[in-house]
């Protein structure tokens, strides 16, 4: 797996069920020639209430918050198609090993493609 030492540390914020979903996942993209980052684990509520007051987050709910989201680059650029493919073996992954993921590329408002968020079922 090609990830950079930075995002390695960043996936080792969240929770063990979710960073062994994302590994994988990463895995099978790699396969089709897609290179994936982690851009943000676990984050503190200082860079919430920043990310809050400059709409770059819409909630104090964060899933950031509790090790239970990240936030993913795709090498090939910030098109939104390519995060929908990521997602989709996101979801298939998680669907294999019976977890719930949302993506945040599926909210109806506020799309967040890079987003994606293990559910307490």
């Amino acid at each position: 797996m090609d990830l950079t030492e930075t995002s390695k540390k960043r996936l080792e914020t969240v929770i063990p069920e979710l960073r062994e979903i994302i590994i994988e996942a990463i895995e099978k993209a790699e396969a089709i020639g897609m290179t994936v980052q982690i851009t943000e684990g676990l984050r503190t509520v200082e860079t919430q209430k920043r990310y809050v007051a400059s709409g770059k987050s819409k909630t104090m709910k964060s899933y950031h918050l509790t090790g239970r989201a990240v936030d993913v680059y795709v090498n090939k650029g910030w098109k939104f198609e390519h995060y929908q493919q990521f997602a989709d073996i996101v979801k298939e992954v998680a669907r294999r090993r019976r977890k719930t993921i949302t993506w945040g590329g599926d909210w109806p408002k506020f799309r967040d493609g890079p987003h994606f968020q293990i559910e307490y079922v």
